[in-house]
């Protein structure tokens, strides 16, 4: 037992240098801090392990010190191969500087290469990433000038244009659970989710390396049913126990029992959001969910859509999902993204995104950091800035009905919403109405090829992505077309006739009813807004020369 059960200082004495090591975790969910943190110690003390290949799925970190910061010194790594880098900064600042090899490819692919590695495939053959950087045509998922190995083969199979991503043999594991039992069974009754905790460990196994896990306590036999058991002993070579402060439940809750399904947690028990511009951008997605739909939420902007539907008392309508394995419920927010209350089941990473690529969902809600005329997306490089792609390509190929958050401007902007109305009193210092983005995490042309519906859904604007480029259907009352819109964009939207107003509810500090119309009928809502936009005579004729069939 004493070379089975270890110290976190005598499993990093197990990492040879030059190693591909290979983590699990969901921002905080799931991943081996107190490992993490001993190999750090020792490559500081020590100088080794050093020049590893490091590989992972989901961003993994606190965009501080946790997670896979603890990889970000110059030296102990060589190479990174990652879904989402914007948690871990320190590891994205040694790829912007070219001082590692560094690639950015799609979070459930990542996924599915774990499991095809362990399966003896030579790697993962897939359509996702296709038409974006991922794509070998485009930048083939380098993020730097060093990183010159191709990763990605553009292959036909069948008539089909697919992509190939390569597979490789892995040396350690750094996994995490709840409790071991003396056979190496891990159970993880105390996790928010099991992530691709066994595709790995299979992976790493049938590699000829060595796994390693991370729990709370050891017991000698489990009291568990046998299908409790996330990772069987006949994977792990050694377990390590954590102190508490390095196992946390998530980054930012040491053990909330409603993520593992201990308790439920009423729905009334939401607190209500401020009536800000995140507020009024989640109201604004809520109109768009229909009942029965089978629905993805991304990170950040996204999440004010569960928290809104809870005020509402619509999260029974539909079935939201999280890319890690969530279905139904309600998701967490913050460093707790990922993690789920009340969830109707939880499986594995790669099983979720098996559903996603296939075409599962019905309608997804993703975040919006830069788009231009042809409606491509931008959420994963901005200049100096790497943020990374996580699931956001997998999601957006494969989901029919599309919709993409954010706040008009970038930066700190300032507004007034009283008696029903929206007034811009600042815009933020940065447009994400470009010209042409930085780079394509999706793209706009094939999204329209493929038949897809795209909704672009701004506090004060809403467009629709058109065969002919970004249309403006919707404008916020209270708002001025030419300054506060066009004026602040780096393009001019298509605009017809059909200009409406957004509904005034989604700026009334009270609840929305929306399962009904409200005092104010549609038709009389729309002659308001007629006669707001002709009030506006110094850019009525603007609006004239844009809403023609020549503009």
């Amino acid at each position: 037992m004493s070379d089975y059960i270890l110290s976190s200082a005598a499993a990093a004495q197990l990492i040879p240098d030059g190693s591909t090591v290979v983590t699990a975790g969901f921002i905080g969910i799931g991943f081996a801090e107190h490992l993490a943190k001993a190999i750090e110690r020792r490559f500081l003390e020590e100088g080794h392990p050093r020049d590893l290949s490091l590989v992972y799925a989901a961003g993994q970190g606190d965009g501080q010190m946790k997670g896979l910061n603890h990889f970000g010194h110059e030296g102990l790594v060589q190479r990174v191969v990652g879904g989402h880098w914007g948690l871990a900064p320190s590891l994205g600042k040694l790829a912007l500087d070219n001082k590692i090899e560094a690639y950015n490819l799609p979070q459930g692919v990542i996924c599915h290469l774990f499991r095809d590695i362990a399966a003896g495939k030579k790697g993962t053959l897939t359509h996702v990433g296709l038409d974006t950087f991922v794509d070998p045509r485009y930048e083939g998922g380098k993020i730097n000038d060093i990183s010159q190995e191709n990763l990605i083969e553009l292959v036909e199979i069948m008539g089909e244009e697919q992509l190939f991503y390569k597979g490789f043999s892995i040396d350690i594991a750094l996994l995490r659970g709840t409790t071991a039992d003396h056979k190496g069974n891990i159970s993880m009754e105390r996790e928010a989710l099991p992530l691709e905790a066994l595709a790995i460990a299979q992976a790493v196994r049938n590699s000829g390396g060595k796994v390693i896990v991370q729990v709370e306590r050891i017991t000698d036999q489990h009291q568990l049913t046998p299908d409790r058991v996330r990772i069987p002993g006949i994977l792990v070579d050694h377990v390590v126990v954590s102190p508490a402060e390095d196992h946390l439940q998530t980054f930012s809750e040491p053990f909330n029992p409603a993520y593992c399904g201990d308790i439920r947690v009423s729905e009334n028990s939401t607190s209500s959001m401020p009536l800000d511009a995140r507020k009024v951008i989640g109201r604004r997605a809520l109109m768009e969910l229909r009942k029965g739909s089978v629905v993805n939420l991304g990170i950040g902007m996204p999440e004010t859509v569960a928290q809104v539907a809870a005020e509402e008392g619509r999260l029974s309508e539909f079935t939201l999902t999280v890319e890690p394995g969530g279905i139904g419920g309600q998701p967490a927010s913050g460093l707790s993204f990922g993690a789920v209350t009340n969830a109707h089941a939880i499986i594995d990473q790669p099983a979720q995104f098996d559903f996603y690529d296939g075409g599962g969902l019905d309608q997804a809600f993703l975040g919006l950091a830069e788009t231009c005329p042809e409606g491509h997306v931008n959420v994963s490089r901005f200049g100096n800035k790497l943020a990374g792609a996580g699931g956001f390509i997998n999601i957006t190929q494969n989901t029919g009905d599309l919709y993409f958050l954010g706040t008009f401007t970038s930066g700190r902007q300032t507004l007034e919403i009283e008696e029903h109305n929206l007034k811009i009193i600042s815009n933020g210092a940065i447009r994400k109405f470009r010209q042409s983005v930085q780079q394509i995490t999706f793209n706009g042309e094939a999204a329209i090829r493929n038949g897809q519906s795209v909704m672009f859904i701004t506090e004060r604007a809403v467009f629709r992505l058109t065969p002919e480029g970004l249309k403006l259907i919707e404008i916020a009352p209270g708002i001025d077309l030419q300054r506060d819109i066009l004026d602040q964009m780096d393009f001019r939207p298509i605009i017809d006739d059909d200009l409406d107003m957004m509904d005034p509810r989604l700026f009334h500090d009270g609840p929305m009813n929306l399962d009904h119309r409200g005092s104010m009928p549609i038709k009389h809502m729309r002659n308001l807004f007629r006669n707001m936009l002709h009030a506006q005579d110094e850019h009525l004729e603007t609006h004239r020369v844009l809403a023609s069939p020549a503009a």
